[in-house]
């Protein structure tokens, strides 16, 4: 067996559900028992957390006025920042996210694949986490996406460059 990117990591873990957070300790425990997982329930739980320790990764289910201050304290605290939704991933929804500087968005419903997912996202770290979004779920294999961080935020040409790439609209 390899040994996971996720060992000596801390990870803290959002979530009002408590069974999410479950789930979330189990698989990652079970991937790697030598990194720290932290869980909280509340905003006030994880700021505090949050301000006394540095976290590698941020899993942040909580939205709302008060997820995204725990967003920017994430980022202000330099962790990499995961979003769990339980929300479709529209192009609203990622300019959202992309603007409290989430790394890497994952829906609720990809649970079981959090330990692969989580091990990209800190091996590539920024894009590259989108990326697998995008290959996996979406299908933008093989092409070049571009962000010009100068710009507003959007998915449309001001601020995302889809090179080659054409979007299907439903």
């Amino acid at each position: 067996m390899r040994e996971s990117i996720l060992k000596n990591k801390m990870i803290l873990a959002v979530d009002d559900e408590q069974d999410v957070l479950a789930v979330l300790e189990e698989e990652i425990r079970a991937a790697c028992p030598d990194c720290t997982f932290d869980k909280a329930t509340t905003y006030k739980e994880a700021s505090e957390r949050m301000v006394c320790l540095t976290y590698d990764v941020v899993l942040l289910g909580i939205v709302g006025e008060r997820g995204l201050r725990l967003a920017e304290l994430a980022d202000h605290r330099d962790s990499l920042l995961v979003l769990l939704t339980a929300h479709p991933l529209d192009p609203e929804a990622l300019r959202d996210y992309f603007k409290v500087k989430v790394h890497a968005c994952l829906p609720i419903e990809w649970l079981g694949e959090v330990v692969p997912f989580l091990e990209e996202i800190l091996k590539y770290h920024y894009l590259p986490g989108w990326r697998r979004l995008f290959n996996k779920k979406i299908g933008f294999q093989g092409e070049k996406i571009e962000i010009d961080w100068g710009r507003e935020l959007a998915l449309s040409p001001r601020g995302w460059i889809l090179s080659d790439v054409r979007p299907k609209v439903y």
